[in-house]
């Protein structure tokens, strides 16, 4: 787009606001012609090489607080020479009208290929609104290669020698068969297809959860490597058609009935010890506008929007996510904290032994349900002006320090207890603690039925009730629970599901490396399960041979079953080798 001529500056130095040279300050000299100077959104356009759109758009968001000029930068590599050398080319593709998909196509046909996420990222600098992604056929792109049928694989059909780009992915398949996937599966009702096994079918969806791939349309990407072939048991992964077809054929006990039969393989192999559990809500937003969905607080937009809401619980001893529910509604949601108990009583025969949550997961008399089935639970008290008054009023005797377990500047609170404490919808009472010396503004309100830990061990253990929300967000990171792709809450039922099942491979995998105990998924991922190798197939044995990488040592290392036979290879075995 051609650029109206630039204003002579009144003074020298001037003319750095005449031809602002950076994306961030030629957005903020756009905004600051159409809201300040009243200049049309065409002038402004025209000044600073936006459309009219753009200009609109950076408005919207401008207002909603979306779009901050003067922050300090973040730490960490300020360029990025990949993304700085492909930027003109992409401007000049998004000029030309073509989405993120199809110039991250171009550029990959061109041999200077970037991420998607690199891609939306320049756009996003340049102002640019969001277009999305057309039919093939409609994108004047280079015809893209047809991917073979969909089929199991006929070994004496297979090559003998091939190449894959996420050999690493096969390291998971020992840990899958140790929790018996195949049993899983049958047990909890998924359906065959006329040609994809039911197993095939959730192989092929967690491939792309653990190889970072962000949504079920991108599975072109994944579909015809050997190694991901390999992994499911299939000629080539499912067509993103096919597996989202698949999703909506589910019903949520199906879910539910995987969940039951993880669990249990989970607490045999001693990913979750059954006692304690974090719980928590999450809203994965959706970015259309389908009115079927209801609208809840979405803390990273600071906003309610039409979100699906989903609930996990984590398993505090080994720190996995043991149940995932996306099947909510605001009128049951406060009930899932009694759903998660019925849960894990069909697990391990046996109600937790304690609930840890935040004051909004649920309501006083879902507490005093809990309180009637002997489970513990520790959780915040919503403040009220008359309860703050109360707390004010205390006198200076009531308060006593309290000393925990961890340095820096708030390791010594003071507490108020109170052990009869009274609810509104709450018959009985129950044990309080106010705290104040924990970094907040107001005092802390902690309440809960357990009458025996002393004070510094219940506060402790509420600050640990945050590794849930590290759990959340790396599953956000790592397994894209956020990539909502569908209106149909369905689908992302069985997605997060799928994300239990790929966070408990993954810490059975880090189980197996020195060193790794603590490492998180996407560690994992970007370290091992990204890994390149050379495949070898023979009648009786699979030898993964992976690259040689800076981590190849940890693998050499570590505890790898070797000739693990796989049911979906014809119980061929599957043996590594390592560079």
């Amino acid at each position: 787009m051609e650029q109206a001529a630039k204003p002579t500056p009144a003074r020298p130095g001037g003319e750095f606001f005449a031809a602002p040279a950076t994306p961030q300050h030629r957005r903020y000299e756009a905004l600051r012609a159409l809201l300040f100077e009243g200049v049309s959104a065409g002038e402004a356009a025209a000044r600073f090489g936006y459309t009219a759109a753009s200009v609109m758009s950076m408005a919207r968001d401008f207002r909603a607080g979306r779009q901050q000029f003067f922050t300090t930068p973040r730490p960490g590599p300020k360029s990025s020479p990949a993304k700085q050398a492909a930027r003109g080319r992409i401007i000049e593709l998004r000029l030309a009208g073509h989405s993120v998909d199809e110039i991250a196509a171009v550029l990959a046909e061109e041999g200077t290929p970037l991420n998607r996420t690199g891609i939306g990222e320049i756009l996003a600098e340049e102002g640019f609104p969001r277009l999305w992604p057309r039919p093939h056929a409609a994108r004047g792109l280079p015809r893209r290669q047809d991917l073979s049928r969909t089929r199991v694989i006929d070994f004496p059909a297979w090559p003998a020698h091939c190449e894959s780009r996420v050999a690493g992915l096969l390291l998971v398949l020992p840990d899958l068969l140790a929790l018996d996937l195949p049993a899983l599966v049958a047990t909890s009702g998924y359906p065959d297809t006329s040609v994809v096994p039911a197993t095939s079918y959730l192989l092929s969806l967690l491939a792309l959860k653990l190889t970072t791939t962000r949504r079920v349309s991108h599975v072109d990407d994944l579909a015809a490597d050997p190694g991901a072939a390999l992994f499911t048991g299939l000629t080539t992964l499912p067509k993103a058609t096919a597996l989202t077809t698949y999703s909506y054929r589910l019903r949520h006990r199906t879910q539910v009935a995987f969940l039951a039969a993880l669990g249990q393989a989970m607490s045999t192999h001693g990913l979750a010890a059954g006692d304690e559990f974090n719980l928590d809500f999450h809203a994965v937003m959706h970015w259309g506008e389908d009115p079927a969905l209801e609208k809840h607080y979405v803390p990273r937009r600071s906003q309610r929007t039409r979100s699906v809401l989903t609930f996990f619980a984590e398993d505090q001893a080994t720190h996995t996510l043991v149940y995932a529910n996306a099947d909510l509604t605001k009128a049951r949601q406060a009930g899932e904290v009694i759903a998660f108990c019925d849960h894990w009583a069909g697990v391990s025969g046996r109600d937790p032994a304690l609930l840890v949550f935040d004051a909004k997961l649920t309501t006083q008399a879902q507490l005093s349900q809990l309180d009637n089935r002997g489970v513990r639970l520790l959780t915040l008290r919503a403040r009220t002006p008359s309860l703050t008054a109360a707390i004010q009023a205390l006198p200076a005797a009531a308060w006593h320090t309290v000393h925990l377990d961890r340095s820096g500047r708030h390791s010594h609170p003071q507490v108020a207890e109170t052990l009869d404490a009274t609810l509104s919808g709450y018959p009985g009472t129950v044990r309080q603690l106010v705290i104040r010396g924990l970094g907040h503004d107001e005092p802390t309100i902690l309440i809960t039925n357990d009458y025996h830990h002393p004070v510094k061990a219940l506060i402790e253990r509420y600050a640990r009730r945050m590794n849930i929300e590290q759990r959340l967000a790396e599953a956000i990171r790592s397994f894209h629970i956020d990539a909502l792709a569908s209106a149909v809450a369905l689908n992302v039922d069985l997605d997060v599901v799928l994300s239990v099942l790929a966070g408990a491979v993954c810490a059975a995998l880090r189980r197996r490396l020195p060193g790794y105990a603590t490492a998180t998924p996407d560690t994992l991922q970007r370290r091992f399960l990204h890994t390149s190798g050379t495949i070898h197939t023979t009648d009786e044995r699979i030898t993964v041979r992976l690259a040689r990488r800076t981590y190849s040592p940890v693998l050499r290392q570590a505890d790898l079953p070797q000739d693990t036979p796989i049911p979906w290879w014809d119980n061929r075995t599957l043996h590594f080798k390592f560079d």
